[in-house]
């Protein structure tokens, strides 16, 4: 079975898939740090440095009509190097060569462009089209084309401003982020120290509670922030420099030797991670499946994991059927975030990256759909109206 078509669209209207796709809802918001929080004239404004492109779909359609549907960010430029240069690579290639359709789109974007980046967020929606038409194809849900269930249900932990909303509905382990960034640094940490003494009273002694930096820091302000929330028992910290700074990662993981390091959300195909594999700097890796490359790229990534004793923990691993399908598929994977972003009034399908289709965490643990592909319940006709 061969490739007829690939198709990227603009995802213009999200309710047409259901209740969410909100992307509001998310750390860029202005009660949040953000990565120019070191800046005093710029804090609290992390709306203004939010994509101006919508969410990206991405449609592979085989030869007898069958179609596969993968989905990531930043649409504007993300479309044009789907359609106008993916697609006439990869046309005519079986549908089933997912390996070697993800290896022509990074060496070919690496050769004129850069696979990094927007390249990287392309490959993602391509990949995962694939992925979802291969299983339709074979009728088999992607986790069971992955090496089937690693466990009944996949464990959550929910990312929240409502610490108390997720411990009642059930999740044992709970994430918050920074709110404040280094412009201040002494009034800054005082306050994000507050935080999270808050928080970790709310959850009490048997929870485990991790704290999201954010990338609001500079190195120096990592250091200190983490060694005064030292009391608080942090399962592990995220997102604490900046992604192109490598030197960052050696730096904190030498200072903090006492605290789990978790990173990589940011990071896009799988060779970031090889090189902090191979220099020990993070205990934890994070890469999002709709950002990093794709199904293909988490398991190679998860290969990489694994050789080096490093736990995965997919970014948004809950928000999506794809993120479900790998998590349940890995047994290496610790834990999947789910991103319980809209408050105790907001339907739990009112967060994340819902789909139809898509399950939801129940009592903080999901199992994902067992339809074929990745159990989106998505027609031609509702993504057309849709983009």
């Amino acid at each position: 079975m061969k490739i007829k078509t690939i198709k990227a669209r603009e995802l213009r209207n999200p309710a047409a898939f259901g209740p969410t796709s909100r992307e509001s809802l998310s750390f860029a918001g202005t009660d949040h740090g953000n990565p120019m929080s070191r800046y005093r004239d710029m804090k609290f404004q992390g709306a203004r440095y939010a994509s101006p492109w919508k969410r990206s779909v991405c449609v592979v359609t085989a030869e007898d009509g069958s179609f596969g549907v993968g989905m990531t960010s930043h649409a504007g430029p993300v479309n044009v190097i789907i359609n106008d240069y993916f697609a006439p690579l990869l046309e005519g290639r079986s549908v089933y060569a997912t390996d070697l359709c993800w290896d022509i789109m990074v060496r070919t974007s690496a050769s004129h462009f850069g696979a990094q980046g927007l390249a990287s967020y392309a490959v993602s929606a391509v990949d995962l089209a694939l992925w979802d038409l291969k299983g339709k194809l074979l009728t088999k849900p992607v986790y069971e084309l992955m090496g089937g269930p690693t466990a009944k249900a996949i464990h959550c932990y929910a990312t929240t401003r409502d610490v108390e909303w997720a411990k009642e509905l059930g999740f044992d382990a709970i994430k918050i982020a920074t709110t404040q960034g280094s412009a201040e640094p002494a009034a800054s940490i005082r306050r994000n120290v507050i935080d999270v003494e808050n928080a970790r009273t709310i959850v009490g002694e048997d929870l485990e509670l991790m704290v999201d930096f954010w990338n609001i820091g500079d190195t120096q302000f990592t250091i200190e922030l983490a060694e005064r929330l030292r009391p608080y028992r942090l399962k592990w910290v995220e997102d604490y420099s900046l992604t192109l700074d490598e030197q960052a990662l050696t730096t904190v993981r030498c200072r903090l030797p006492w605290q789990t390091l978790a990173s990589g959300e940011r990071w896009y195909t799988p060779y970031p991670f090889q090189r902090a594999a191979a220099n020990q700097v993070v205990d934890i890796f994070q890469p999002d499946i709709q950002w990093v490359g794709g199904a293909t790229a988490i398991q190679k990534i998860n290969a990489i994991a694994e050789s080096a004793s490093i736990s995965m923990a997919l970014h948004r691993a809950c928000d999506d059927s794809y993120g479900q399908h790998l998590s349940y598929a890995m047994t290496n994977a610790v834990w999947g975030e789910f991103l319980l972003w809209g408050g105790r009034n907001v339907p739990l399908e009112d967060n994340g990256r819902y789909t139809p289709g898509m399950s939801l965490p129940e009592n903080g643990k999901v199992v994902p759909s067992d339809a074929p592909g990745f159990g989106l319940a998505l027609s031609i006709d509702t993504i057309e109206s849709a983009t």
